[in-house]
């Protein structure tokens, strides 16, 4: 976690308040780099389980040229597959989400799998003579479910989600997230710059004051970040304690009814979760939000996301969070317009090199851990063209060695 004592920086000198080089921005080489080692190999999340409550529902998530099915079986259980079928790579489904009932078929050639994604019927199965249908069921993803959200992981090994993320495990509890059901639908939004410019104005909060006036009148005076190992942070803001200004963000204080379940410190407070690449858990009393940001190429990417409370009758409750929706959307904006500005100065001649406030120490944090994990980050110019991956594998050579004859 970030410590400094009182009137010491989280930097050490000018130089190290200094991010990610321009180049990295907008390189088409790292962009496919990065799907593999960094979106691939960690854990992206796919919905909450009430989105698939009966059998044979499912959801879909496309990232990173992968496919991913998560569907409800007979048995009521969650499993995930790659949304491939075993003949010709089909999809097995189309759509984002809906029900298949109790058999998955492939619209290409009418393969058919089980819930369990066992291998069902095969169109014409005298053609494949000597094929054994018992090893071509879907192939499995690896897949957890936490606090109700499910995670898939397409490839590689390392921790699992659960001891990623138990430090948060004591202060999320209390939300009963796994109880809660959607609160509207689905979402995703489409950028036309890199993905990293979204996660950058996404870890601090020094932006607050000046580019968010509701987010500001709501919390501005008490938010704060904090950073810690593997790529989690976590920020804070809380309210109630001063006049609202604006008319949304009052109303919404006003009208918030009292949520008995959590703890007094969390019952007028927005705390923000976050999760390596970039998955982000706003807790608010009313409801839940999540999302995500995703890489398409090299100047396209996607952020999507969802939203789940818990069932509430209560017209206050229903006008807090109607009122929550419309302070994020605002805020969502707002940013969406901020990241093009800074993305399109990036390429500008004049560009020289970002500078961080200790309030951006988050994004500084986000920055070392893309570092650590593609080590090819750490240079200022972009290698040869072509040669990018071969460099951060040398790099990566160098990174263990130095590591091994400590």
């Amino acid at each position: 976690m970030q410590q400094t004592k009182k009137g010491q920086s989280f930097f050490p000198s000018e130089a190290s308040r200094g991010g990610l080089p321009a180049w990295t921005y907008d390189s088409e080489e790292l962009t496919e780099l990065e799907k593999e080692v960094i979106f691939r190999r960690n854990w992206l999340l796919v919905g909450h389980v009430s989105e698939i409550p009966n059998p044979g529902d499912y959801k879909c998530l496309d990232v990173v040229d992968e496919r991913a099915l998560v569907v409800r079986g007979n048995d009521g259980k969650i499993r995930a597959f790659h949304n491939l079928c075993r003949h010709r790579g089909s999809r097995v489904v189309t759509q984002e989400f809906g029900n298949c009932k109790n058999i998955i078929t492939c619209p290409f050639h009418g393969w058919s799998y089980n819930l369990d994604g066992s291998l069902r019927g095969i169109a014409f199965e005298k053609s494949f003579a000597g094929l054994d249908k018992s090893t071509h069921g879907l192939k499995p993803l690896e897949f957890e479910i936490w606090l109700g959200l499910i995670f898939v992981r397409f490839k590689g090994e390392g921790a699992s989600l659960s001891s990623l993320v138990a430090q948060f495990d004591a202060e999320l509890a209390p939300y009963r997230i796994a109880e809660m059901q959607p609160y509207g639908v689905s979402w995703r939004q489409d950028f036309d710059l890199d993905w990293k410019s979204i996660v950058d104005v996404d870890n601090e909060g020094y932006h607050v004051p000046i580019a968010h006036p509701s987010l500001n009148d709501l919390y501005g005076h008490t938010y704060s970040d904090e950073s810690f190992s593997n790529g989690l942070s976590r920020a804070v803001g809380t309210f109630g304690d001063k006049p609202a200004k604006l008319w949304s963000v009052s109303n919404y204080i006003k009208f918030l009814p009292e949520v008995e379940h959590l703890p007094e410190s969390n019952r007028q407070a927005w705390v923000y979760f976050g999760i390596f690449p970039h998955t982000v858990i706003t807790a608010c009393p009313d409801l839940i939000e999540y999302y995500q940001v995703i890489p398409i190429s090299v100047r396209k990417s996607y952020m999507c996301g969802g939203t789940v409370a818990l069932p509430d009758e209560r017209r206050e409750m229903s006008a807090a969070r109607n009122l929550n929706r419309r302070i994020n959307l605002t805020t969502g904006n707002e940013d969406t317009q901020l990241v093009k500005w800074a993305w399109e100065g990036m390429k500008s001649s004049a560009f020289e090199d970002i500078i961080l406030s200790d309030m951006e120490y988050g994004v500084r944090a986000c920055h070392d851990e893309l570092r650590r994990r593609l080590p090819v980050l750490n240079l200022t110019e972009a290698p040869a063209l072509g040669t990018l991956a071969a460099r951060n594998a040398e790099l990566e050579e160098q990174q263990l060695g130095a590591a091994a004859a400590l």
